[in-house]
């Protein structure tokens, strides 16, 4: 877990590093500074400003890392059903934000459902501006800069490690310690800039950042660079709580950041779906039509948020804009998101047919090569997401068997071989789709894994193995056994191909809800696979009856037909006998968790 964390922190670092190299080197400023930069102590500052950036980013890493482990599973049932409106939408997109304290992540997660049919674009819309709001939860915490008892949650959650057997108790203890590190961080970044306000360069380049345009710029690089938006504001309220920005200030880095922000979700549809590339987009736009919205009016604005904020009538001067500042920054930061919220929230289905309109499906020229659709490589930190994500590729691989079994259906009993080959050809793209699966699990952050997740797991791996049989066994025991009868001239008395197709629909029924109970984390459609078992039975003993008293009739080709008949109703058998095995797993770890 720790070396994850240090390759997720150490980009962050070094990307802020160069950034103020570029922002507090000599060649930025006039020649006139030059003294006031060869008498300062920069070594210092430069080492605490770093340190206490690189705790300050750990300490969310680590944070994150251990509340997306202990609610993610919950988050993500929580979103897929908290979709009833645009509403409701919003609000679950704002609460899972805020718990798992990344906007990215409910973006992936939301991309999933609409990849899989699970939800519209225009609900995912609503969702990803209630992400906007939670977003900002990370920087109201930060705004009560209780820096002096960072080390006490810091203490706690390493007892809690240290002591605790349980995972999730020691999940519970990584969360405290990695609150209490962002606020450590963040006070040794506030003791490093504490000097700068005696720094007459600095402060003539801090009064600079007034300037909306220039705010809303550095704050969208910045945070492009870290990718973090509650980084970005974290250390605007940090130097806020030096005294070195205004409000002013510190509401364009804010609203820099939302645009900055919109990087990850980009960078993170590359490869990915038409559905995906749209709610990207969607994030684009509504968080730059935000930016737009205001940018303007950031003077009247801050009005606004300073009537709304608390105020320190006992101090003055510096001190004064201390302590108020940093408290205003986070609530105008919340306040900005509401408030847009509240107006695009009308919008969402001329929004979604904007998306829509700007990424248009691609014109198929040749066959594509079968690639997977959800497995996300940034959930993998967080199993309970990721094994979501796999289930949602197998949900895929099922569409192709439903597919498979639909396709026998149409060409019948008296099909050419090469219709029959098509259908074969199937298998290859679910071989194909197995081994991406497979690979994806293979990455697993298996630390980061309880109970329920290893269940979840196993239960994966034994439906990617089901679903490659039931693809090996249509596709090649089936087909084959088709194909001979069709080369041999053998078919089967009208009867038994009516006994045969029912046999075979209620194998296809099973098949399919054996699939898509793995997909939905249902025990209940895992029940219902069972449920089957004596029509399934019955249904195979009637042909078997039947079977048997026409052997005893004259038949030309009668011993081919039977066992042609044989191999069918065998293969059936062996169908949802597979079916049945997994359904019956799945409800026994389903048993094991209540």
């Amino acid at each position: 877990m720790m070396r994850s964390l240090v390759h997720a922190t150490l980009p962050k670092c070094v990307a802020f590093m160069i950034l103020s190299v570029a922002i507090l080197s000599p060649s930025t400023w006039a020649a006139e500074a030059t003294e006031d930069i060869l008498a300062f102590s920069w070594g210092t500052v430069l080492m605490q400003l770093f340190g206490g950036l690189a705790l300050f980013l750990f300490g969310m890493e680590i944070m994150t890392d251990a509340v997306r482990t202990v609610a993610g599973d919950g988050m993500r049932r929580f979103l897929q059903k908290m979709t009833g409106n645009r509403f409701i939408g919003a609000f679950s997109g704002a609460l899972i934000t805020a718990v798992l304290n990344s906007s990215s992540v409910t973006t992936v997660l939301v991309v999933g459902f609409i990849s899989a049919g699970l939800m519209s674009l225009t609900q995912a819309i609503s969702i990803i501006m209630g992400a906007n709001i939670g977003s900002t939860f990370a920087a109201q915490i930060i705004a009560f800069n209780i820096t002096q008892y960072a080390l006490l949650p810091v203490a706690i959650g390493f007892l809690l490690r240290l002591a605790s057997k349980r995972k999730k108790t020691r999940e519970y203890g990584d969360t405290l310690m990695g609150l209490g590190l962002v606020f450590f961080g963040m006070g040794l970044m506030g003791e490093a800039m504490a000097p700068l306000r005696e720094f007459p360069s600095f402060l003539e380049l801090m009064e600079r950042m007034d300037d909306p345009l220039l705010g809303i710029l550095v704050g969208a690089g910045f945070t492009a660079l870290i990718q973090s938006s509650a980084a970005t504001t974290g250390i605007a309220i940090a130097m806020a709580s030096g005294g070195l920005i205004s409000l002013e200030a510190g509401v364009a880095l804010a609203l820099g950041s939302n645009i900055g922000t919109c990087i990850t979700a980009i960078l993170a549809t590359i490869g990915k779906t038409r559905a995906a590339v749209r709610a990207a987009i969607a994030h684009v736009l509504i968080n730059v039509l935000g930016v737009l919205l205001w940018a303007w009016a950031i003077p009247e604005f801050c009005s606004i948020v300073r009537d709304l904020s608390p105020t320190a009538e006992e101090l003055s001067g510096a001190e004064k804009m201390a302590a108020e500042v940093p408290r205003q920054i986070a609530n105008a930061h919340t306040l900005f998101n509401v408030i847009n919220t509240a107006i695009f929230i009308w919008f969402t289905g001329p929004l979604a047919r904007l998306c829509t309109w700007l990424v248009r499906d691609r014109a198929e020229e040749s066959p594509p090569v079968i690639t997977p659709e959800f497995l996300d490589r940034e959930l993998l930190a967080t199993p309970a997401l990721a094994l979501q994500r796999a289930s949602l590729e197998i949900g895929r691989i099922e569409g192709f068997i439903d597919e498979m079994f639909s396709r026998f259906q149409q060409e019948g009993w008296n099909a050419k071989s090469e219709k029959f080959r098509e259908i074969a050809h199937r298998q290859d793209d679910i071989s194909t789709l197995i081994e991406h699966i497979l690979q994806y699990l293979s990455m697993l952050n298996r630390d980061g894994m309880n109970k329920h997740d290893s269940d979840q797991l196993l239960l994966v791996l034994t439906a990617c193995n089901y679903l490659q049989s039931l693809s090996s066994t249509l596709g090649t025991d089936l087909v084959d056994t088709l194909i001979e009868a069709r080369s041999n001239n053998v078919e089967p008395s009208p009867k038994m191909k009516e006994l045969m197709s029912e046999t075979y629909h209620a194998v296809w029924r099973a098949s399919v809800l054996c699939a898509k109970a793995i997909v939905e984390d249902d025990p209940d459609l895992a029940r219902q696979v069972l449920d089957r078992s004596s029509e399934v039975k019955e249904k195979i003993q009637i042909a078997l009856k039947h079977q048997a008293n026409m052997l005893t009739q004259d038949q030309a080709n009668r011993l081919a037909i039977y066992r042609v008949e044989m191999e069918f109703i065998n293969t059936m058998k062996r169908i949802y006998n597979h079916a049945k095995r997994i359904s019956k797993q799945q409800l026994s770890l389903a048993k094991e968790e209540d």
